[in-house]
C-alpha cells in the first residue's frame, strides 16, 4: 500500500551548522521538536532549504537519519538529496537513503528527470525506470528551482496518480489556475499536492491541496496551521491570515536561509546565521532589522488568534 501523506503544514529543513561550518546536529534534534511543538504533520528533509546542492553524500544521509532519530515516528517524513547528475550515483543515493527507517517516501528533483531539456517524453522515461527499479519505494516529486526549474506536466500527474507510485508534490509553479487543474488530475488517488508559494497556497487548500510545504514554515508554521485549520470554521479570519503569510513570504527574498537561521536564533532554536549557499555577510543591519519587525509582526497576529 503506498504511503499515506498526511495533510498540513511540512516545512522544509534547513541544515544548521557550527561556526567551523560543520554540520550542527544538536540543532537539527531542536528543530525537529520544534516542528513537532509547532503542530507540523511532517518534515521534507534535505531539500533545497537544507542546501542539498552544497552538501555531501554522507552530510545527506547523515542528517536524513538525525532528522528521523529526532522525530522518532511522531509525525511524518520525505527525503530527497536527489542531485547526482549520473543515474548510477541517483540510484545509490535513492537506495542510501531509503535504508535509513523513518523515511516514508524519497521525493525525486524534477529538473534530474530531464537533465538536457529533451522533453517529456524523456522525463517519462526516466521516471518510470525509477519507478520499476524499485516497486517497493513511494515517490514525490519537488520541482526544485535549482539548478533550473523543471515543471512536471498536468498528464505526468494524471497518469502518476493512478498508477500509484506517487504520493506528494511539492509544487513550485505559483499559479493558482494551474494548481487547481494539477487537482483536478490527480482527484482521488494516492497523490497529494502540497504548494510550496506562499502567495497562492490558500488559494490551493482551498480547492483541495493537501497543505503548505515551503520556506516560510521555517518562520512561522502555526500561523499555516491556523489558516489550515480554520479555514472552513472561521474563514474570514484564515482568509485575513493568509494574507498576511503572503505579505510575510516576501521576506524569503532576503539572503534566505540566513535570515531564517537569524529568525530560529532569536526565537527559538539557538544556531549559527552561517549558509553554504549563501553569503551571510549580506544579513546586515537592515536585513535583522526586517526578521525583527517580522518576530513583532507574527507575534500580534498570535496575540488577535489567541495561541
Amino acid at each position: 500500500m503506498a504511503f499515506s501523506i498526511n495533510p498540513g503544514i511540512w516545512p522544509v529543513m534547513i541544515t544548521p551548522y557550527h561556526d567551523d561550518k560543520t554540520i550542527d546536529f544538536k540543532a537539527i534534534e531542536r528543530l525537529s521538536n520544534w516542528y513537532i511543538e509547532k503542530g507540523c504533520a511532517g518534515i521534507f528533509a534535505v531539500c533545497q532549504s537544507s542546501e542539498m546542492l552544497y552538501l555531501s553524500e554522507q552530510e545527506k544521509l547523515d542528517i536524513a537519519k538525525a532528522t528521523s532519530e529526532a522525530v522518532g515516528g511522531r509525525i511524518q517524513i520525505v527525503a530527497s538529496g536527489h542531485t547526482a547528475d549520473d543515474k548510477r550515483t541517483q540510484f545509490r543515493e535513492l537506495e542510501n537513503m531509503m535504508k535509513i527507517p523513518g523515511i516514508g517516501a524519497y521525493v525525486l528533483v524534477s529538473n534530474r528527470l530531464d537533465q538536457d531539456h529533451e522533453g517529456e517524453a524523456a522525463f517519462e522515461a526516466n521516471a518510470q525506470e525509477i519507478f520499476d527499479r524499485y516497486p517497493e519505494i513511494d515517490f514525490g516529486i519537488y520541482e526544485c528551482p535549482q539548478p533550473w526549474k523543471r515543471l512536471v506536466s498536468t498528464e505526468f500527474l494524471r497518469k502518476a496518480g493512478k498508477g500509484g507510485r506517487m504520493v506528494f508534490l511539492k509544487d513550485t509553479c505559483c499559479d493558482y489556475e494551474l494548481i487547481r487543474e494539477r487537482l483536478k488530475a490527480v482527484e482521488g488517488t494516492s497523490l497529494k499536492i502540497f504548494n510550496a508559494n506562499a502567495q497562492s497556497w490558500y488559494d490551493s487548500v482551498l480547492n483541495g491541496a493537501a497543505g503548505y510545504c515551503g520556506v516560510m514554515a521555517n518562520f512561522h508554521p502555526e500561523l499555516y496551521k491556523w489558516a489550515f485549520d480554520h479555514k472552513d470554521s472561521d474563514p474570514e479570519r484564515a482568509q485575513m491570515v493568509a494574507h498576511f503569510l503572503t505579505m510575510a513570504g516576501m521576506i524569503e527574498m532576503r539572503i534566505y536561509p540566513c535570515n531564517c537561521k537569524f529568525h530560529q536564533k532569536l526565537e527559538d532554536v539557538p544556531m549559527s546565521v552561517y549558509a553554504r549557499s549563501a553569503d551571510c555577510a549580506k544579513l546586515d543591519k537592515n536585513a535583522r532589522g526586517e526578521v525583527e519587525a517580522l518576530i513583532a509582526m507574527e507575534n500580534y497576529v498570535r496575540k488577535q488568534l489567541g495561541i
